[in-house]
């Protein structure tokens, strides 16, 4: 009981449900051998079948009452190498040093598989699609609302649907019900899957083009995306409105209605305002 409420006041809940980790093993895609780091093992059942998989784990636990308990539970993986632990927050300069600059450093690629705090999800995509080097594959068990608002299922964009966009491909592989875990908490979840991560969607303009340019579109919710651009980057709007004349995008459009592909088209056109910001 220790446990959970150690678990629980760290925003976390343990995953119990031995389905939903089959669910997350299979879309990880993991193969004997494989490179994985998991965030947040807890009690380590899901560690448990990335082990039972054939993967090489480096995990990452912020709960230091969660430590003794992965360290008994797994001291075979730990002795033979198979299973690597370290204490942290992920998020800590140490940490990203040991894990990118030691244990990563000559790793040719890597996978990412996590049942992460709702409270870090923007923060954990950003960490490793933007900050570092990217794993080949990530799977997130996340808020369903969250997994559903990066993959669109409403039709409609976000920044951070977007910022995963631009990198790779999301693709929504289960709903989790929020009886699959201990303690049981208020929302259900999903199993969320980055796909064909790359940076060569990124190759015409760069990453700070782009983010300028999104934020930019959505400085202000209510607002058409002709006049956010304009007052977010200091553009006259007549050159705004020919940028979208060019690219056949509605003039009343808001920054939610454009898919990725016209958001990169558009960031392509206007890179060099963004560059210099009061350049009429």
């Amino acid at each position: 009981m220790k446990n959970i409420q150690a678990k629980k006041s760290l925003g976390q809940n343990f995953l119990r449900s031995e389905t939903t980790i089959e669910k997350i093993i299979d879309a990880s895609g993991i193969f004997p051998g494989d490179i994985v780091i998991e965030v947040g093992p807890g009690e380590g059942a899901l560690t448990n079948a990335l082990l039972n998989a054939g993967a090489h784990v480096i995990a990452i636990e912020k709960d230091t009452r969660c430590i003794p308990i992965l360290t008994d539970r797994f001291a075979d993986a730990l002795r033979d190498g198979h299973l690597i632990l370290l204490e942290g927050d992920i998020l800590e300069k140490n940490i990203t040093r040991e894990l990118f600059d030691e244990l990563l450093g000559n790793v040719p690629t890597y996978k990412v598989v996590a049942n992460i705090p709702y409270y870090i999800t923007g923060m954990l995509f950003r960490y490793f699609l933007e900050e570092h080097r990217a794993p080949s594959q990530l799977t997130f068990l996340v808020q369903k609302e969250v997994a559903e608002q990066i993959v669109s299922r409403n039709k409609k964009e976000t920044i951070l649907s977007l910022s995963i966009k631009i990198f790779g491909d999301p693709v929504y592989v289960a709903t989790v019900p929020k009886e699959s875990f201990d303690p049981v908490p208020k929302v259900d979840s999903a199993i969320l899957m980055i796909t064909n991560i790359s940076k060569q969607r990124i190759e015409d303009f760069t990453e700070k083009e782009f983010f300028t340019l999104i934020k930019a579109g959505f400085r202000a919710k209510r607002k058409m995306l002709v006049g956010n651009l304009s007052e977010g980057l200091g553009i006259h709007k007549d050159k705004i409105i020919e940028y979208f004349d060019e690219l056949s995008i509605d003039k009343k459009a808001r920054g939610e209605d454009l898919p990725i592909g016209t958001w990169m088209w558009l960031t392509k056109k206007i890179s060099s305002h963004t560059k210099h910001p009061h350049e009429k």
